[in-house]
């Protein structure tokens, strides 16, 4: 991925040097037109390395600035500061008198890197939503830091290791999240978070976390709509600074209104592009139709094919700097590739709307089980539980059976609640991992993890920290790494309007009542659209941007074989069962392909990642990592 990336040490025994920082940057850039900006001194390099020329990188006899992205200040004396004396000059002054609390007035979505060479000091921070992202290492009084943690392993003193606990983190979440890497000593900056060296020491910490206010306000709906949709138009105008600009469109509610604001600020119809299944009920290209019909757009599209995705997946794995398990990059890329052939320069993507508003199925199904811990307690344990949990042979009368799995998963706490259907939670972790794998790692990490982000969440209700996880989890961890990576790979620009820093601002401050209401999912958002999308995209049921890859795998012989050659190579890396991959294969594969597929694909992708970044780098076998501590 393009992005930020430097070098910085304060101590005697070190000097950069402009082609140390150069291999970084190259290393971490999919785009062969590239533009590379830099700048070194005797105590700090930076560069940025942008194909869509979003980089700049600034050098004088007070420090050094380096910005990726958009950086957007809404305060009008700091506004005022830029006006005067540039943006480089201004940043750097801010620093110098208000250290890391210079943060707070940064918006937009960025990575940045400020240096002061009189006071010995280097922040780098990354935006509030993590759209942007961050990666260091620190060692000997020597900070390295880079987008993709691949792109450091080369530059630094030692060569790192595989962290076991990163790949057991993946086959749990499907990706690994921060801040761990896949890499031993390397750490990534979660979403709103610093790392500051001053002089020979290194701070991490917050400058930011999402604030859910007015949880149980009651609000004029009236006023809140027009508050929304001035919100909207503003976000959306601002990502179409780039000509020309086209956008995602997968039928769902987010994508259909990003496209239907876009025509607002287009003279032509807005350009459109979307991805089709031939496979059944995994097809909606009739909804992404209705929303272009709608809106006038010019519609673009793609029937994805078994043979793609065969050609595809070396591609993703060699894309990311740690294993990837989410099948819809591959949808993903052909979408971003369609509308880079067809000479756009940016794609709208319509991504954060469920995260803001509450549009995710869980969410409902968790509220669900939440009324059952609203019964009170001496009932629930002394009268519920023992005469329904405890009726002999009760899972053989179909309504005791619903039931007793009603509640068996309502007893347990949130967030655990969530993972009920997690592979690796109803497969057995004994049956799945090797003895000795599972031996070294901390199996309660993933969910200790979990909890951590959702007790922290500043809030009181349950609905605002799940979404809270799910900025996390859903959106730094998963979602935009997918879009932005797979976009880079197509070599096209990709803006995310709904996370925009006003539009989640207001998301945030909406009462729980507007955005789930009676199990009503986006209550809010459906309602202030009512009248702008077609009845037909309010009232469809989630579905979202998957893969057919299970059905195909089992009829196609090109995936077949590059699944089964995968999932044999891994055997080999003493992680996974080689009995279970055989049960995988050949049992559970037959039995539920759609199912048991995306564990199938996860496997294939964490054997691909191996293939690509460590078996031809010559990295080092798998080790365990250190414990290390964030400061928050």
């Amino acid at each position: 991925m393009s992005g930020l990336c430097g070098w910085a040490s304060f101590a005697e025994t070190y000097r950069p040097g402009r082609k140390q920082i150069a291999d970084i940057a190259a290393k971490q850039t999919l785009h062969p037109d590239a533009h590379l900006d830099k700048e070194a001194t005797t105590y700090c390099a930076l560069a940025t390395i942008a194909f869509n020329k979003r980089g700049y990188v600034y050098k004088d006899e007070t420090g050094m600035v380096a910005i990726y992205g958009y950086l957007r200040i809404y305060e009008p004396r700091i506004k005022q500061l830029v006006h005067d004396k540039g943006i480089a000059d201004a940043l750097l002054e801010l620093y110098q008198r208000e250290g890391s609390d210079c943060l707070k007035y940064f918006f937009g979505h960025f990575s940045i890197a400020l240096a002061l060479k009189q006071q010995q000091k280097v922040l780098v921070a990354v935006d509030r939503m993590g759209v942007n992202n961050i990666c260091y290492h620190f060692q000997d009084q020597q900070l390295l830091f880079a987008e993709n943690a691949a792109a450091l392993i080369q530059t630094m003193p030692e060569s790192p290791t595989i962290n076991e606990q990163a790949i057991y983190n993946y086959l749990y979440f499907h990706v690994v999240p921060g801040p761990d890497t896949i890499f031993t000593h390397i750490q990534r900056l979660s979403p709103g978070h610093f790392l500051e060296l001053n002089g020979l020491d290194l701070t991490v910490g917050s400058y930011w976390q999402a604030t859910f206010e007015r949880e149980f306000e009651e609000l004029n709906l009236a006023h809140l709509r027009d508050d929304f949709y001035t919100t909207l138009r503003a976000s959306v105008q601002q990502e179409c600074q780039s000509k020309p600009v086209g956008a995602f469109l997968s039928g769902g509610t987010d994508s259909s209104t990003v496209t239907g604001i876009l025509r607002e600020f287009s003279n032509d119809p807005v350009r459109t592009y979307s991805i089709g299944f031939e496979e059944p009920g995994y097809d909606e290209m009739e909804y992404a139709r209705i929303a272009a019909k709608h809106f006038g757009a010019k519609h673009n599209e793609y029937y994805i094919t078994p043979k793609d995705v065969v050609e595809i997946i070396p591609k993703i794995a060699a894309s990311y700097g740690a294993p990837y398990g989410n099948s819809s990059a591959a949808p993903t890329y052909y979408c971003a590739a369609m509308a880079q052939a067809d000479g756009m320069a940016k794609l709208l993507a319509g991504d954060g709307g469920d995260e803001l508003f509450a549009g995710n199925e869980r969410y409902a199904t968790q509220n669900l089980f939440a009324k059952y811990q609203r019964i009170p307690k001496s009932l629930r344990e002394n009268i519920i539980q023992p005469l329904l949990l405890g009726f002999p042979k009760g899972d053989s009368v179909p309504v005791l059976r619903k039931a007793r799995s009603y509640v068996r998963q309502a007893i347990i706490d949130m967030p655990a609640r969530m993972e009920t259907y997690n592979h690796l939670e109803r497969l057995g972790l004994d049956d799945v991992f090797e003895r000795d794998f599972l031996g070294r790692v901390d199996t309660g990490n993933p969910l200790a993890m979990l909890t951590s982000v959702y007790e922290s969440a500043q809030c009181e209700t349950m609905l605002n920290r799940m979404l809270a996880l799910d900025f996390k989890i859903t959106l730094a961890d998963n979602d935009l790494p997918k879009v932005n990576t797979m976009c880079e790979l197509a070599g096209i620009e990709v803006g995310f309007p709904l996370l925009h820093d006003r539009m989640a601002q207001f998301a945030n401050r909406l009462p729980v009542d507007l955005k789930l209401r009676r199990n009503r999912l986006r209550f809010f958002f459906k309602e202030a659209l009512k009248d702008f999308l077609p009845q037909a995209i309010l009232n469809k049921s989630k579905h979202g941007f998957g893969l057919p890859f299970g059905n195909w795998m089992i009829k196609h012989d090109g995936l077949k074989e590059l699944s089964h050659d995968s999932l044999t190579n891994l055997k080999k890396r003493q992680i996974v069962r080689p009995e279970f991959i055989d049960r995988l294969l050949k049992e559970y594969m037959q039995e539920h392909p759609a199912y048991y597929g995306s564990m199938v694909w996860e496997l294939m992708m964490l054997e691909q990642w191996f293939a690509h970044h460590v078996d031809q780098s010559g990295q080092s076998a798998v080790q365990p990592q250190p414990t290390t501590t964030e400061v928050t």
